[in-house]
Parts: C-alpha cells; sequence; structure tokens
C-alpha cells in the first residue's frame, strides 16, 4: 500500500535552471536504491520551478527518504541551486494508481 508522499517544490536560480535538472536527473540511481520509495518523479513546472513527489508505504521510508541521499544532496546544494528554500510537504495519500497495485 501507498499511503505517505512528499511533495518538493524548488526554484533554480537565475542560470541554474539546467544544472537543477541535471542535480535531480543524477537522483534516480540514489533513489532506486531505497527500498521504502513506491515511486519517485522529478518534475518541471516552468523555466526555474522544478519539483519531486514520491510516495511511500508508511511515515518510516518517507522520513528515512527524507534523511537519506537526495535529502542531503538537497541541504548540501541548494544554497548554489536555488533562489529559496526548497518547499517540503507531506502528504497523505487517499487514492492511487501504479502497475500491479490497488488503492
Amino acid at each position: 500500500m501507498i499511503n505517505f508522499a512528499l511533495s518538493v517544490i524548488v526554484h533554480a536560480k537565475p542560470g541554474k535552471e539546467e544544472d537543477v535538472a541535471d542535480f535531480l536527473r543524477s537522483a534516480r540511481p540514489i533513489v532506486e536504491q531505497e527500498e521504502g520509495t513506491r515511486a519517485w518523479f522529478a518534475l518541471q513546472f516552468d523555466e526555474s520551478t522544478f519539483g519531486i513527489f514520491d510516495v511511500f508505504p508508511d511515515d518510516v521510508a518517507r522520513q528515512t527518504h527524507l534523511s537519506g541521499g537526495v535529502g542531503q544532496a538537497l541541504a548540501a546544494q541548494g544554497a548554489d541551486l536555488f533562489s529559496t528554500e526548497p518547499s517540503i510537504q507531506n502528504v497523505d495519500v487517499i487514492a492511487y494508481k501504479l502497475p500491479g497495485e490497488t488503492s
């Protein structure tokens, strides 16, 4: 089951848009190693606004993800890449559809 999610929104500094996109692409191998991260999406909303949306079976997996490699990288590189602090929202999943899954 998937009951928990994270929504993260970041705004690239001017001229850092491609660096942010590259950073998000480079996070995929890290996330693939996280057993509790059931689905992960890196998103681009407009030229400078990016996001991450990921889902988890429980809050333990969500917290593990937040303190894991991608969360640490966000904290380490954030000042260089982002014009503001990332907006991180805990989200409750009320329904979903994934291959082979039912809500």
